[in-house]
C-alpha cells in the first residue's frame, strides 16, 4: 500500500485540504508540528489517533507537491 493512499481530499473535510485518512488532520498541520521541532514520537504520543505512516505520508505528499508532481498521478 502506497503511503499516499493515507492522504484524502474531500471538499467537505477541512475545506478540501489534503488530510490524513479522512480525519480532520490536514497534512499542513503535521508538517507544522514537525517544523515546530516536535519529533515523530512526540506527535504520536500526544495524538494517539495518528500512526507513524501518517507522518511519513504527510512528508511524502509535501515533497511531491513541492517538486511539482501531479499527486493524483502518483497515488
Amino acid at each position: 500500500m502506497s503511503l499516499l493512499s493515507r492522504i484524502s481530499i474531500n471538499s467537505e473535510v477541512c475545506h478540501g485540504k489534503p488530510c490524513i485518512r479522512g480525519m480532520r488532520w490536514p497534512v499542513e498541520t503535521i508538517i507544522d508540528l514537525l517544523g515546530s521541532g516536535m519529533s515523530q514520537d512526540e506527535i504520536l504520543e500526544d495524538h494517539p489517533e495518528l500512526e507513524k505512516d501518517d507522518i511519513l505520508a504527510s512528508l511524502q505528499y509535501a515533497k511531491l507537491s513541492l517538486s511539482g508532481h501531479d499527486i493524483k498521478e502518483v497515488a
